[in-house]
């Protein structure tokens, strides 16, 4: 008590005698707690190694707000991030393709083009949604690059016997780059001598600094643990990929990738008129709410869209869903169908439509029910289904991209309407990192 008296009687002595400098001084040291008690901030002056070595980081700028993760008047997450894809899809687009409709990568990858050039075979890994979209990217890497195309679960790709090396161009996916099956994929190509492209979605991630050069999915912060629009922004930059690497090897010819580079930049006002269904695919959510299980069927580059569709249903709502190519029907699924078992068919147009179709009419016949997603005004759809989930045209190999939006409306729904918590499903989380 004495020394704050005398304080006192100092600060009064200071000011009679007009230093106000030093009274202010004096006041400030009186009113701080005393040194034991008092709390320092800490600030971040370097990043050092281990042995204490001083490490340089380069700012990163993150282009998204705060606005981004919240729920806009959307009842879920989930929602507001189907609702978001067309946008989504512009941002990943943006700045990749010219006037040419030609796809530009070249400032975004850190591979020289010769080393791309000589590339003897693909390998495409991830987990989950992530695997789903590298198989859209393997369709039109197939179709447009030329080469042999290997298709991997990151977690079977880590204990397998590995065939590659330096001319084994590994692309690795991942929405958080953090999912530690697929880094530790990375690892095990980079021990090869492959070189490694990531698709991700989150700057400075794990996965972006393994990778020798990083496509970034621009999709914005994804808060529900069902992925929605970041599989259909690593589809798009799967599709932008093939685009190039076909375009630098001229292993297809300019006109058609062009083609299809146009095609990506009508996806978003497709996936528009899809959304506007959101009604009319709730409806049909009601009818098959009750099923004990579902089958999703798809060939082709749709193939990865009854996988997807599959896996939502079942993430959500905790119904039974399987995805199968749809030929494989016959050798097992068919046993299960019946009229509590509905089946989910991916029927637009391309080169197996007739054969899809065909294995739609003999899940009809086991009294299956029959949910479409077809086409606008596909009769021959509708007459063998018992609801439809119309779709526009667009082009065959880009299909997967507006063909999966119903199938996350429909999950959604069903989910909702079972008063399941969509956002956060029973025993998932966002990022898987433990094996």
């Amino acid at each position: 008590m004495g020394s704050r008296i005398r304080g006192k009687e100092r600060l009064q002595a200071l000011h009679a005698q007009g230093d106000l400098r030093a009274a202010a001084s004096d006041q400030g040291n009186a009113e701080r707690p005393h040194r034991r008690s008092r709390r320092r901030a800490f600030r971040h002056r370097a990043w050092c190694d281990y042995a204490g070595a001083r490490i340089e980081r380069d700012a990163i700028a993150i282009t998204w707000d705060a606005g981004s993760a919240e729920k806009t008047g959307f009842k879920h997450f989930m929602l507001k991030e189907i609702f978001e894809q067309p946008t989504v899809i512009k941002e990943t687009l943006a700045g990749r393709i010219d006037e040419d409709h030609d796809v530009q990568l070249g400032g975004e990858l850190n591979i020289d083009e010769i080393v791309l050039r000589a590339m003897t075979k693909i390998s495409i890994t991830g987990c989950g949604t992530a695997y789903h979209a590298g198989m859209v990217g393997m369709y039109l890497m197939r179709a447009l690059c030329k080469l042999p195309v290997e298709m991997e679960l990151a977690s079977e790709f880590r204990y397998g016997d590995r065939y590659m090396d330096a001319r084994t161009l590994t692309i690795a996916m991942s929405q958080s780059g953090e999912t530690a099956d697929t880094t530790e994929a990375v690892k095990i190509a980079k021990e090869e001598g492959a070189p490694i492209i990531g698709i991700c979605n989150v700057v400075g991630s794990h996965l972006s600094r393994m990778a020798d050069a990083t496509l970034y999915t621009r999709g914005g912060p994804e808060i529900s643990v069902a992925a929605t629009k970041t599989y259909v922004s690593q589809s798009i930059a799967s599709v932008l990929l093939a685009l190039y690497l076909a375009r630098i090897r001229k292993s297809a010819p300019a006109e058609r990738l062009r083609e299809i580079a146009e095609g990506t930049k009508l996806l978003p006002a497709a996936i528009d008129v899809v959304l506007n269904t959101s009604d009319e695919v709730k409806k049909v959510a009601k009818k098959i709410r009750r099923a004990r299980s579902a089958l999703f069927l798809g060939r082709y580059v749709n193939f990865p869209t009854a996988l997807e569709g599959a896996l939502k249903l079942k993430e959500i709502s905790y119904i039974h869903a399987e995805g199968y190519a749809a030929g494989e029907m016959k050798h097992g699924p068919i046993a299960l169908l019946d009229p509590k078992t509905p089946v989910v068919g991916i029927v637009t147009e391309g080169r197996v439509r007739e054969k899809i179709l065909s294995n739609i009419a003999e899940s009809k016949a086991r009294e299956a029910p029959i949910v479409l997603v077809a086409n606008h005004g596909d009769d021959e759809a509708a007459a063998l289904a018992d609801y439809v989930l119309w779709v526009p045209r667009v082009e065959e190999l880009l299909s997967p991209i507006v063909n999966v939006i119903p199938l996350q409306l429909l999950a959604y729904h069903i989910a909702d309407i079972e008063g399941k918590d969509v956002d956060q499903p029973r025993n998932l989380a966002k990022t898987v990192t433990v094996e």
